[in-house]
């Protein structure tokens, strides 16, 4: 009953979480991105396009283009995922109406826009993403493509940003796609402080009585490889199975969920890595 309860009650805080991060994310997009005319990355920058172009309201196109990709992923990605997703797209359709009248900065200088807008947007995703959540479009895309190609989802977001931009370029401006590059810039940095790192990837060790458990919900929910290494506990002298996964940054509550739901004593360890190498990150080339 007790452990029933602890889920609710993360799971209300991750919904809290993820609102008030689409709510950031919104303000920053209405007060300095839009009205400016500068760009976005991924379905959001595809939906300012909508706006540009044909006087779309993002709350309309944003959801409209998501959808799909929710069915897909309901499939793929499991329940929860999804269903943090969907509070993801829907908060950001709403919040992106409600700010639109919601205090006006009136900010001209698009440097100080892009600046303004990247630190917003950035803080808004960070929270979104450390919550276990998502805005859905692009990172259900990029999990798709490593799932069936091996990209690594840095690399495959990173394409469709540019070829949003330059989208851009030919639609609002040459100088509008540049300040826009700027602003994705500072919102990816913004992004790893906010998760407490600059590496996309985490290397986790998990010390549990229920390695193999995890290491399995770990391996059908995120489809990411474990390894299991054999350990003494140093004070028992106990033989015990440590568990070792290499997650991106994005994964690293969920992980945290599995091993509440299953161990709520285990003991885990977080460190960054750096060049990745493998399957599901980027590909292992001969030189």
């Amino acid at each position: 009953m007790l452990q029933r309860n602890n889920r609710i009650q993360r799971a209300i805080l991750s919904i809290i979480g993820i609102l008030a991060g689409s709510f950031l994310f919104t303000f920053g997009l209405n007060n300095f991105i839009i009205a400016n005319r500068l760009a976005e990355g991924g379905f959001v920058g595809i939906s300012l396009l909508g706006i540009y172009l044909y006087n779309i309201p993002l709350s309309i196109s944003f959801i409209v283009l998501n959808i799909p990709l929710l069915f897909i992923g309901w499939k793929r990605f499991g329940r929860i995922f999804i269903i943090k997703t969907i509070v993801g797209v829907v908060s950001v359709s709403v919040f992106s109406e409600f700010t639109i009248d919601l205090f006006h900065m009136g900010v001209q200088d698009k440097l100080l826009a892009a600046l303004y807008g990247g630190v917003f947007s950035g803080l808004g995703l960070g929270i979104i993403f450390r919550f276990g959540g998502t805005t859905g479009g692009a990172d259900i895309i990029a999990r798709l493509v490593n799932h069936s190609f091996g990209w690594s989802m840095g690399r495959t977001m990173f394409t469709l940003d540019v070829i949003v931009i330059t989208a851009t370029a030919f639609i609002v401006g040459k100088d509008a796609a540049m300040y826009s590059l700027v602003a994705l810039f500072v919102a990816s940095r913004v992004i790893d402080v906010v998760i407490e790192g600059v590496s996309s990837s985490r290397a986790m060790f998990i010390i549990s009585d229920a390695t193999q458990a995890i290491a399995t919900k770990i391996q059908d929910e995120l489809e990411r490889g474990t390894t299991l290494l054999k350990g003494t506990g140093g004070y028992t002298g106990r033989d015990k199975e440590v568990l070792y996964v290499v997650v991106s940054r994005e994964e690293i509550s969920r992980v945290q969920e599995i091993c509440r739901d299953i161990d709520p004593d285990a003991f885990l360890v977080v460190n960054e890595v750096h060049d990745v190498l493998g399957e599901g990150f980027n590909p292992l080339k001969a030189k």
